[in-house]
This record gives structure tokens, C-alpha cells and sequence, in this order.
């Protein structure tokens, strides 16, 4: 939770920096693209579980509009695979629950450099609706203790079948990266960026088995971008 609190601060603090010049007059200018790009994701267990990250790809559509010299606001709209792999070790067990998300983050644009070259930072929260659900495994999931072999020693294996409760989805954005200009009015950017998921996708009350399961996700992607005005 201290990352969080961290995180919430430092939007807080860019958000109140880019309202506070918004009152200075600069030429405003308005950018339009589409981004894509890999993932590498798991979930915030508690109790935690035995897992690797999971490898998914995301896509979607960028609005930039800056009327500050360094400051600006982006919102964006993506396809995004999220979910976990199960670690079993040196075994030859598979497990992965792969989860897609529409997702809606709004950030502060933070950046500095040249006409030619710039550095950005994106920060901001993000809302989420998970449209669908892949499970592939190389064994029978519903029942693992009747698997040959299995390693069900000290291991939670619930998670494998219990039902998606809350397919809303909201956390914490925060990336960097380099942007570009290949032409006029045409730039290119790559940009890595963390997210941190606040809801939980299983229920969380006090009788349930987990009191956390939170995605978060680490996204490397390369994007378009136009400027219309």
C-alpha cells in the first residue's frame, strides 16, 4: 500500500501543477494516435500463490491535448491482456488465466526536450471493464488432487476455478518514455509503464479465501501520433 500511497500522491501533485498553469497562455495543440504492444502481468495475491508472469499484448487509440509548455493531459483507450501463470516449479504443469480489459486511462503529460526529441512522463488513474476469459492448462484444473504428480503440497489452487466476481477494474498508471518527430505534425514514441490494480477480481470479505487479488502489469509499447491543431 505504500507504493499506492506514493503513486496517488505524486498525481495529486501533477495534476495541482498542470490546473495551477493552465491560467498561462501558450499555444494549445491537440494530437491524435494509436499505440500497441506487449505485457507482462501477474496478480497481488494475499494470501499470495505460487506464480510467474504472463505474457499478453495491447492495443489502442491516444488524445493528447497540451496548452502548457511542459504540461499537458493524455486519455487513451486500450485492449489490454492481463492475468497470472501459475509457478509449478521444475514440473511439467501449465496453468494461465488470461484476462482482457477495456481500459480508460486518463494521465498528466509531463514533457521536456526539443522539437526533435522529447522526454514524457504519463501518470494518472485508469478505469477497466474486463470483456472476456482464456484458461489453457495441460491438466485437469477442476480437480488437481486426483493428478498424478501434481504438487498440491502447500499450495493454493482455488484461484484455478472460482468465478470472476467484480469485472470492473480500477488503479494507478505511471510510465515513461522518448517521442520522436519524423515529420511535421508526425512523431513516433516507446513508452514502458506500470500499472497497479486497486479492485479485486475475487470477492474480498472477511470469510472469503483471499483478501487481495489485484492485477498488475508491466506494458512496453510503440505508438503514432498526429497533431491535428
Amino acid at each position: 500500500m505504500r507504493i499506492l500511497s506514493i503513486l496517488l500522491t505524486v498525481c495529486t501533485i501533477a495534476l495541482t501543477s498542470a490546473g495551477s498553469m493552465a491560467q498561462r497562455t501558450y499555444d494549445p495543440k491537440f494530437y491524435l494516435g494509436g499505440k500497441g504492444g506487449v505485457t507482462l502481468s501477474n496478480m497481488a495475491f494475499s494470501p499470495s500463490i505460487k506464480q510467474k508472469m504472463t505474457q499478453g499484448v495491447m492495443f489502442g487509440i491516444v488524445g493528447r491535448y497540451t496548452e502548457e509548455k511542459i504540461f499537458g493531459l493524455q486519455a487513451e483507450l486500450n485492449v489490454e491482456q492481463r492475468g497470472w501463470k501459475e509457478d509449478f516449479e521444475e514440473t511439467e504443469f501449465d496453468y494461465q488465466r488470461k484476462l482482457t480489459y477495456i481500459q480508460l486511462p486518463l494521465m498528466t503529460h509531463i514533457y521536456f526536450g526539443n522539437n526533435k526529441i522529447k522526454g514524457f512522463i504519463n501518470l494518472g488513474p485508469s478505469v477497466g471493464y474486463m470483456i472476456s476469459e482464456k484458461i489453457t492448462a495441460n491438466f485437469d484444473y477442476r480437480n488437481p488432487s486426483a493428478v498424478e504428480n501434481f504438487p498440491i503440497a502447500n499450495r493454493h489452487v482455488n484461484q484455478m476455478t472460482m468465478d470472476i466476481k467484480n469485472k470492473f477494474d480500477y488503479g494507478i498508471c505511471a510510465g515513461g518514455g522518448v517521442e520522436f518527430t519524423v515529420r511535421q505534425k508526425h512523431s513516433i514514441f516507446i513508452e514502458g509503464r506500470y500499472y497497479y490494480g486497486i479492485g479485486n477480481i475475487f470477492s474480498a470479505r472477511k470469510k472469503d479465501e483471499f483478501s487481495a487479488s489485484r492485477g498488475t502489469s508491466i506494458q512496453v509499447t510503440l505508438g503514432y501520433m498526429f497533431r491535428v491543431k
